[in-house]
């Protein structure tokens, strides 16, 4: 019997996904160029963008009607001006200003991520089938900027790898703070559950196989490290782990953290096991 990562740690991703939390989550984008092209524009989504001269354009091609919502919003951050405004056209004719500068805005707390924004100006029509163009802007166009387009919420196994690979990368550019940051959000401290428990999992069902085809045999006892090998496991697993929220919150390194931490609470390592080596002192 053999288990393959490839497959339980996205089933592992899946089930965070459940969490009640992601009822509420955009799907995350990074905008890279001035000009993107925006798919099921009623699924809800959040354009990541900062502003470099001039204005960026988001273009939606409609074959039929549907509900368009147009939203912006800015992080809570020191010296982020609250400017941006945006400008809704269908076919080149202009149908709706988003205006940011004479707007109200609201301060906005989002669990999902556990971010502070500003919400600024919204728009929300039925739309007829179309060419549109969303234009977004600020005073000098050097602005960071969300831009939330579509209100359905839809979050599946792909969308939530894709967020879990793209907030460390806007806790530290969009937020201008530390990725570990992200430990304070459900979906943060979630995937470290999830990933110890799996690899708690694999590491009992590793040990109960070798202890059952290995049986009577160095590759089949149920300790074979000593004290000084648990502290390394424990060093191992801290320092993954470590390296793992302060970076990219890769799942592969919580996981191999996790079995690190595993080994040095059993006194177990598969490696010797697999090897038939053994440093726990004989009672």
């Amino acid at each position: 019997m053999t288990i393959k990562l490839s497959k339980v740690i996205p089933l592992a991703l899946l089930t965070l996904l459940l969490l009640p939390t992601l009822a509420l989550a955009h799907q995350p984008r990074i905008t890279e160029s001035r000009l993107t092209t925006v798919p099921s524009p009623e699924v809800s989504k959040a354009y990541y963008g900062k502003l470099t001269g001039e204005p960026d354009v988001y273009t939606i091609n409609a074959t039929v009607p549907f509900d368009l919502y147009v939203g912006v919003l800015v992080p809570d951050i020191a010296g982020q001006k609250k400017d941006v405004s945006a400008v809704v056209l269908k076919d080149g004719k202009q149908i709706a200003v988003l205006d940011g500068a004479t707007f109200a805005w609201k301060q906005f707390f989002e669990e999902f991520g556990h971010d502070t924004y500003w919400q600024g100006p919204e728009y929300k029509v039925r739309a007829d089938a179309g060419t549109y163009e969303i234009r977004v802007w600020s005073s000098n166009n050097d602005s960071k900027y969300s831009l939330a387009i579509g209100e359905i919420e839809k979050f599946d196994g792909k969308e939530g790898l894709n967020a879990l690979t793209l907030i460390p990368q806007l806790k530290k550019n969009f937020f201008n703070e530390s990725p570990i940051n992200f430990i304070l959000s459900p979906f943060g401290w979630g995937l470290i559950v999830i990933m110890y428990l799996l690899a708690g999992i694999v590491g009992l069902i590793y040990r109960a196989i070798l202890k059952r085809v290995a049986k009577n045999s160095p590759r089949g006892v149920a300790k074979n490290i000593g004290k000084k090998d648990r502290l390394i496991r424990i060093a191992i697993g801290v320092a993954l782990l470590l390296w793992a929220i302060t970076t990219t919150w890769s799942p592969i390194l919580i996981f191999f953290s996790g079995f690190a931490l595993f080994e040095a609470i059993f006194s177990w390592c598969g490696f010797y096991a697999a090897m038939g080596k053994n440093t726990c002192p004989v009672e």
